[in-house]
């Protein structure tokens, strides 16, 4: 029986204070009697469960007339055997229970097939660590007498073989928190009422433990709209936002609705440039990244695109590169070539964000048409009902497709590599290469690319999707990254690794002795692959190639690479230093998986050719390189509540900062302005240079110091920070830090 259905007016729930020994453990399968059992510190403070109760559920019958039900759940350890309700003892299957439509879960394992979803004040996976509640109501006490209610689980699932897996999000489903500690706060909307429930500060004591979500169908209306400002959500040529909550300050701007409107948007957008007929419904892919969020945003933009009346193909976990192959991929089937993909990720930002990238067999989206899309979305926002929401899901259901198209995307760069190599089977056979995915979409390459070419890839990690990425950032320019990657080439006496970003759009890679092959040298390195690769003979021994700088952002330079084609001068690779690399061959797609297959390419054609020596063939390309003596990049940020902006946009402010920034070198002889930059202040001195830009979205100024020496880099930081003290709303704490240590 549902709360809603006994008329209740207010349901609220709260944790219960930290635990007393007067509330004692007792088994479920002993009817909830209890013996009260002395518990040690870290049990009373929820960091662990009372010995021998790993593996199953403890409760307390509740005898408190103020207390209606009291959920108390511990099931400790991954290998915990979840149970559904019918076989829980049959003095508790039937049990009255209060039912909220809010789920909240917290379950040691990221795998959706390995959790037990339930509801009952709140959902909980039977194999979460210990998790204590309690539900009170005086109107459902009033309204069940005195009868009381004994700890039970409802479950809302569906079995799949001999496992539980949460039934996909309900467009009702409202916030549901990770119980991590801090501030909570969500919101139940029963069929009659709306209520709002705010947690106090509360320490689960699992720091180390990862939230997961289960979203469990309710049985209430769809919430109503609130007002959006799309134009937010665009990040470039990328579409960002907050998909979950569990970071303070962060609230949810990716909802479900604000998603199908993007969706239905970029639907209305593709008809228009492919000038589609109604004889021919256009088909579009969707794929996501490991994130959390991943499986309800996809649903989402499932429905936005079939209520536009065009077809849908899923992919499930992919990547990006991948989504944008399969515009041109001709296979039936896959349902290959589609007119337009999806790819849902926000690259490597925290757990709690995502967002879309868009493509064509044209590629990537610019930021016009991110634009166009969300102007339509707004609209299309504004004439949402709950009955067109409805309608929308139900669609959805019925004609949505569903492919493995990884697959064909692994076998076309396991081909590549072979033709590399004169068509030779296992090109890569008795090569160690150990591959770090950072708990992204990137595990497929060791089994699916690798192992196929014949590598030993033993030692690899991190490759099993988990939103939560415990193990480190997935990022080829993130130091701890690098440092877990060149720890696993070491340990396993690798030849080679590799590491990916969470979609597959990056990557890098580090030599048999620990050498990082990121940033400038994977520059280098993939241009002298080029170089070499597009070169006559005679031109090798007399000519080198051409350095473009050109503005930051992948998408830029890539457009500028094509550009530089387009009049005749002639450009094969576009790259920056995040690790995004395209080139000509593979369409301009900004593919981290490529990368890396040209470096393999490189290994089995030396090998092939009798000049094998492992990933020595690639450093010793790049050897002979100068590299900078120091570098760095701190990021000054702007606080935006200092009087000193005076009400103006922290856009405005950080101009003013690099126009008087520009003032102070022009009067510097030591200093001077770069003739030619696209974005920033860029400037010359004492052997070095440093560039302070204005970030695109966020109130900070990064600033990039290279030097020869540490102390030739401290003195571009004292002309920095010598230029920029007159602006007190300026954080320059970490450059004032750096020159002083230095």
């Amino acid at each position: 029986m549902a709360a809603s259905d006994l008329g209740v007016p207010k349901l609220v729930a709260e944790p219960i204070a930290p635990l007393k020994t007067t509330l004692g453990w007792g088994d479920l399968e002993n009817g909830g009697k209890t013996k009260t059992r002395k518990l040690g510190k870290a049990q009373r403070h929820g960091r662990l469960p009372p010995a021998g109760t790993e593996g199953r559920s403890t409760g307390r019958k509740v005898e408190d007339p103020e207390m209606l039900a009291a959920i108390r759940l511990t099931m400790h350890g991954k290998d915990a055997n979840p149970r559904p309700p019918n076989q829980l003892p049959s003095n508790l299957q039937n049990q009255l229970f209060v039912k909220s439509s809010v789920t909240f879960l917290f379950s040691p394992s990221p795998s959706p097939s390995d959790q037990f979803c339930s509801t009952a004040a709140g959902g909980i996976p039977s194999h979460s660590p210990f998790i204590r509640w309690l539900v009170n109501s005086s109107s459902c006490r009033s309204a069940m007498s005195t009868k009381v209610i004994q700890n039970v689980f409802v479950a809302q699932n569906r079995q799949i073989a001999t496992h539980y897996q949460r039934d996909s999000s309900a467009p009702n489903t409202r916030k549901s928190l990770p119980f991590h500690g801090g501030k909570w706060a969500w919101t139940g909307i029963s069929s009659t009422h709306t209520h709002t429930h705010t947690w106090s500060k509360f320490h689960s004591g699992f720091a180390n433990r990862r939230p997961s979500f289960c979203n469990a169908a309710a049985t209430t209306a769809v919430p109503s709209l609130d007002k959006v400002d799309f134009l937010k959500l665009q990040n470039g040529s990328d579409i960002r936002g907050v998909a979950v909550p569990g970071v303070e300050g962060e609230p949810i701007s990716l909802t479900e609705p604000v998603t199908e409107a993007i969706a239905a948007a970029f639907a209305a957008w593709l008809c228009e440039k492919k000038k589609a007929d109604a004889t021919k419904p256009l088909r579009v892919s969707i794929g996501h990244d490991s994130r959390i969020s991943a499986q309800k945003l996809q649903d989402a933009v499932s429905r936005g695109i079939t209520g536009a009346g065009l077809e849908v193909i899923q992919y499930g976990l992919a990547s990006t590169p991948a989504m944008f192959n399969s515009t041109m991929t001709e296979d039936k089937a896959f349902f290959c070539p589609v007119d337009g993909a999806i790819m849902i990720t926000a690259s490597h930002l925290p757990f709690n964000r995502n967002g879309f990238k868009f493509f064509t067999n044209a590629g990537g989206l610019g930021k016009p048409d991110i634009k166009d899309i969300l102007d339509r979305a707004a609209e299309i926002y504004k004439s949402f009902t709950d009955e067109s929401l409805s309608q929308s899901k139900k669609r959805a259901s019925e004609s949505v497709k569903k492919a493995d198209y990884m697959t064909v995307y692994s076998s076309d760069l396991v081909n590549a590599v072979r033709k590399a190599a004169g068509n030779i089977e296992k090109p890569l056979e008795g090569f160690h290469i150990v591959v770090d995915a950072g708990n992204g979409a990137g595990g497929f390459f060791a089994a699916k690319v690798l192992e196929p070419l014949g590598a030993i890839t033993s030692g690899s990690q991190f490759l099993e999707p988990d939103g939560m990425f415990p193990n480190h950032i997935p990022n080829p320019e993130d130091k701890a990254a690098m440092k877990a990657i060149t720890k696993a080439v070491l340990d396993n006496k690798a030849d080679l690794g590799i590491i990916f970003d969470t979609d597959v759009d990056r990557s890098a890679a580090v030599d048999s002795t620990g050498r990082e092959l990121n940033r400038n040298r994977l520059i280098a390195l993939m241009s002298a692959i080029v170089l070499e690769e597009r070169s006559s003979r005679l031109q090798k021994s007399l000519l080198g190639g051409k350095h473009h700088r050109f503005k930051r952002g992948y998408k830029n330079v890539i457009d500028e690479a094509i550009r530089l084609n387009s009049v005749g001068e002639e450009s094969h690779l576009a790259i920056e230093t995040s690790g995004h690399g395209a080139l000509k061959e593979n369409h301009w797609l900004d593919d981290g998986a490529y990368l890396m297959v040209k470096l393999l390419n490189k290994l089995a054609s030396a090998r092939a050719s009798g000049n094998g020596g492992g990933s020595k063939v690639l450093t010793d390309l790049v050897e002979s390189l100068e590299e900078p003596g120091f570098a760095v990049e701190l990021r000054l940020k702007i606080n935006q509540n200092h009087p000193d902006l005076k009400g103006r946009p922290f856009r405005e402010y950080g101009e003013a900062v690099l126009k008087h920034l520009e003032d102070y070198v022009v009067s510097d002889p030591k200093l001077q302005k770069a003739p030619v930059n696209y974005e920033g202040l860029r400037v010359s001195g004492y052997g070095g240079w440093f560039l302070l830009r204005l970030s695109l979205h966020d109130p900070v100024l990064p600033l990039n110091i290279e030097g020869p020496t540490d102390a030739d880099a401290v003195n571009l930081g004292l002309a920095v920070a010598s230029a920029v003290k007159e602006f007190p709303a300026l954080d320059t704490s970490v450059l004032d830090k750096f020159v002083q240590a230095s």
